[in-house]
């Protein structure tokens, strides 16, 4: 047990040191090939730190750990949209931009709606069983195509590099790589880290599959977008933190459970059903937080009830189990 939590530790600094060559890569990289840092944040962060996401689900799949699979995604997103926003909202009010609003929130939103169609058979298709089979996982790898394609259009019409008041570091373009590729790979290993520790020790406390993705697996493999996000709203790179949790999200849903379904099929447990109608709650909380107090940011007192809100629903969910 102490070795584990010692691992859990040094897991933790490897997080934090690869959050913070990613978050300087890549906004080296944005002014370097005049994209902005929302594009960034979009495409290169939001991937490089769902990649623990992927590794997890895919051990999970073989190990036939369906609950897990999803319990990872779902109870990620959350993590992503209540805890990590509200981390970074409070650390640094968080400006959002039009498009955002527009486009990439309301299409988040999509996503997990489409996800829950998709699983749920039983309701919607009359079948005897819940799962998303082969074809609906290419379903979701088709709206992947499609948002990497809304991405790249972005990024073409992309004109000017956006005015950052921020000191970001200038680097070359293959120092800039050196540190995209150095944070990535010490995020993966550091989250792989803190989630193999953690789920020893959780199961030492005997909780169960459901609970663990919930909670430990979708926590631990989103350390690298909390330590992101926060890196970046501490350097006033508030496109970065909300780029990278949104497109975190999407990219958690239509590629990740889009690889898993294409795999193999992955049954579904319709008790999760309460924790989607929260992750819908919750992006839709969001969209509406644009809307008030200052228009288009999420402030503190926002993010104060985002990070509350996490609270509550963790305490729900130890209570449920």
């Amino acid at each position: 047990m102490v070795l584990n939590f010692t691992l859990l530790i040094i897991g933790f600094v490897v997080l934090i040191k690869g959050a913070d060559y990613l978050v300087n890569g890549a906004s080296s990289l944005a002014r370097g090939f005049k994209i902005s840092n929302l594009v960034i944040g979009l495409t290169v962060v939001a991937f490089g730190t769902s990649t623990p996401e992927l590794t997890v689900n895919l051990f999970s799949s073989v190990r036939g750990m369906n609950d897990a699979i999803y319990g990872n995604i779902i109870g990620s997103n959350l993590f992503n949209l209540l805890f990590i926003l509200g981390i970074a909202g409070l650390i640094y009010p968080l400006s959002v931009q039009r498009t955002t609003v527009r486009y990439e929130i309301p299409f988040s939103l999509f996503c997990a709606l489409i996800l829950y169609f998709l699983v749920n058979d039983e309701m919607f298709f009359d079948s005897r069983e819940n799962s998303l089979s082969r074809v609906e996982a290419l379903v979701l790898l088709f709206l992947f195509g499609l948002f990497m394609f809304y991405i790249l259009k972005t990024a073409k019409l992309e004109q000017d590099v956006e005015s950052d008041k921020t000191e970001t570091k200038t680097l070359s373009t293959w120092l800039s790589v050196v540190y995209v590729v150095s944070g990535i790979v010490a995020l993966v290993l550091g989250g792989k880290l803190v989630t193999d520790s953690a789920v020893y020790i959780a199961r030492a406390f005997s909780m169960s599959e459901k609970l663990i993705g919930l909670t430990v697996l979708a926590a631990g493999t989103s350390l690298p977008e909390l330590a992101t996000s926060a890196m970046a709203a501490y350097r006033r790179n508030t496109d970065i933190a909300i780029g990278n949790v949104v497109g975190s999200n999407i990219f958690n849903i239509i590629f990740i459970l889009g690889i898993n379904g294409t795999v193999r099929p992955v049954p579904y447990n319709t008790t999760m059903n309460a924790d989607m109608f929260v992750l819908m709650l919750g992006t839709v909380a969001l969209l509406l937080a644009m809307f008030t107090f200052k228009r288009n940011k999420l402030d503190r007192v926002e993010a104060a009830i985002f990070l509350a809100a996490y609270v509550l629903y963790s305490v729900y969910l130890f209570w449920r189990n």
